[in-house]
Formats: structure tokens, C-alpha cells, sequence
């Protein structure tokens, strides 16, 4: 298949490289296609150089996409490759996310300086985390703990980690398997009690609705099961409007034709959650996020959802 110069528009972190890569390697294989046939452009987001205050702070998640739909929506890049947690439940007009790589695992990598675990922190200790949903995840279960903004791409939080910044730190271990770093992890949490956030190991690909040469090119990378939990997963984000200013995590795991989800909300400081489970066919996906989201709303109750926003 012949096409004119792909560029694909990427952050310009370790990771963020690593996955434009990774998309382009499949293009090319996909396609027949020369490596050379092929850009990877790096730019530079609000949320990458906003490094001393929480994302919660000053706008969002949203600052790791804003520059790059820009440059989308305009036409000076083809696609934009993103890590899916990242991604806003509501997207610019004219753009989609078309197409989820195959999930890497999704659970959450505990790294501690001194200890290996969460419960072999000692009281007190302080463990450095920007997400709102790891913060209440580990208040819920090591109240005693300090838990403090830690900012900064993969290797920069690991460098704080080694400096003494924090006793203890939590990291996406699909990440750092992606970086050839697993082996800095020194326990993976479990999701039945440590849930991810929605979209945690995958990959995503965002193109502009209707444009027919993207779509062709990219469909080939779609994986099936990936991108079925992911509507699931994002449905239940949307329908309680999460944003990175809520605690809220769910994963979504298929078997056959069957899929399953565990969701949860929590308040920011870990003092109350609330948990719900769906299941039904993969057809249903995106209706099984909604439906679960609305039941674990109306079990939390107005007062909850006062406090947490």
C-alpha cells in the first residue's frame, strides 16, 4: 500500500516515544511500508512543562492533549498516539479515538526505596503519587501515610525516588515494561483491591472522523478485546464525568463472549469508597460501563459526590 509522508504527533517523553514507535512498527508491517515513510513529531504540551502544581490544579489531563488535537484538527499531523488513561472522556469535535493497540498488563507498580511492599512502609512514611486515584487508593488502605504531588515523566520520578524525595512511589507497570524497566517494580498491586484507572495499559490512536486514508491505514492495529473493554472502561468514566480531579477506577477483563468490570469511586482522601461489578455480553460494552456507573452513583449517594467534587 503507497501513501504520502505519515506523520504522527506524539509527546516527547521516554514512554511517549517508545509507544509512536511502537505504532509506527506496526504500520510498517501492516503496510509494507519504509520506516522512512514515516514521521514522528514531538510536541511539546501544557502538561509536560507544567511540573510544580497537581494536574487537578490547572486544567487537567486535558494539558497532555491540548497542543497535539490541535495540530490534529488542522491537519499538521495524521494521527497522535496517547497513553488512554490520559485521554478526557470528551473529545475536541471532529476527532475520535479509532483504534486501541493490544493492552499491556494493567496493573499499578508499587516501588519502594528501602521496603518492597505497601504494607511494609513504616508510619509516617511518605509516598509521592499525582494521581488522584492512587492517593485515595493508598489513604483507603495506609491512612497513617503522607501522601505528597509527585510530577515528572518515568525517569524522573524514579531519580526522585533514589534521591530520597519519598519513601515509596506507585507507577503504571505497563510503563516501565515498556521502557525495559519492570524490574524497578518491587510489588504489583492487585486490582481487586488497587484497581486501575480506566484505560491503563493501552494505547491509543486518535485520527479525525471521516478521514478515509487514516482509517484505512490504522485499522489493521486495532485489537478487538482491548478496545472493547475500553468502551466499557470510558463509558463508566463518562457517565460519572470523570476527570483527573476524581477518584475513579475500573477495569474491564473478557472471556470469550463474556465481559466483566469492576468499578470504583472513592473520595479524595480514602475515608469512603464505593465498589460495583457488571458483566454481560461484549456487544454490550459501552451499556455495562453506563449502567454500572449509575449504580455505584446511586449507592454512593448525593452527599458523595458533594464532597468529592
Amino acid at each position: 500500500m503507497q501513501t504520502k509522508t505519515l506523520k504522527i504527533g506524539t509527546r516527547g517523553s521516554a514512554l511517549a516515544l517508545v509507544q509512536a514507535r511502537e505504532t509506527r512498527d506496526r504500520l510498517v508491517k501492516a503496510h509494507g511500508l519504509r520506516e522512512e515513510d514515516i514521521e514522528i513529531v514531538v510536541i511539546s504540551t501544557s502538561g509536560d512543562r507544567i511540573q510544580d502544581r497537581p494536574l487537578s490544579e490547572v486544567g487537567g489531563k486535558g494539558l497532555f492533549t491540548l497542543e497535539i488535537e490541535e495540530q490534529l484538527a488542522d491537519g499538521r499531523i495524521d494521527l497522535a498516539v496517547h497513553s488512554s488513561k490520559d485521554m478526557p472522556t470528551f473529545l475536541p469535535e471532529g476527532l475520535h479515538l479509532s483504534v486501541f493497540l493490544e493492552r499491556e498488563d494493567p496493573r499499578d507498580a508499587f516501588i519502594g526505596r528501602t521496603v518492597r511492599t505497601l504494607a511494609e512502609l513504616p508510619l509516617g512514611a511518605v509516598v509521592g503519587s499525582a494521581s488522584l486515584r492512587r492517593q485515595a487508593l493508598i489513604l483507603k488502605s495506609r491512612p497513617d501515610l503522607k501522601v505528597v504531588n509527585f510530577r515528572g515523566n518515568v525517569e524522573t520520578r524514579l531519580r526522585k525516588l533514589a534521591d530520597g524525595e519519598v519513601d515509596a512511589t506507585f507507577l503504571a507497570y505497563a510503563g516501565l515494561r515498556r521502557l525495559g524497566l519492570g524490574d524497578a517494580a518491587t510489588a504489583l498491586m492487585d486490582v481487586a483491591t488497587f484497581p486501575p484507572a480506566p484505560g491503563q495499559g493501552a494505547i491509543t490512536l486518535e485520527t479525525r472522523i471521516g478521514d478515509a486514508r487514516i482509517d484505512a491505514l490504522v485499522a489493521p492495529l486495532n485489537h478487538f478485546a482491548t478496545s472493547t473493554a475500553l468502551a466499557c472502561e470510558r463509558a463508566f468514566l463518562g457517565t460519572l464525568d470523570g476527570s483527573c480531579r476524581t477518584p475513579i477506577a475500573g477495569l474491564a477483563t473478557i472471556s470469550g463472549s463474556i465481559l466483566k468490570f469492576h468499578g470504583m469511586i472513592l473520595l479524595p482522601d480514602g475515608t469512603e469508597a464505593h465498589e460495583v461489578t457488571g458483566e454481560g455480553d461484549v456487544a454490550d460494552a459501552a451499556a455495562i460501563g453506563q449502567d454500572a456507573a449509575a449504580r455505584v452513583r446511586a449507592k454512593a449517594g448525593a452527599h458523595f459526590f458533594t464532597d468529592w467534587l
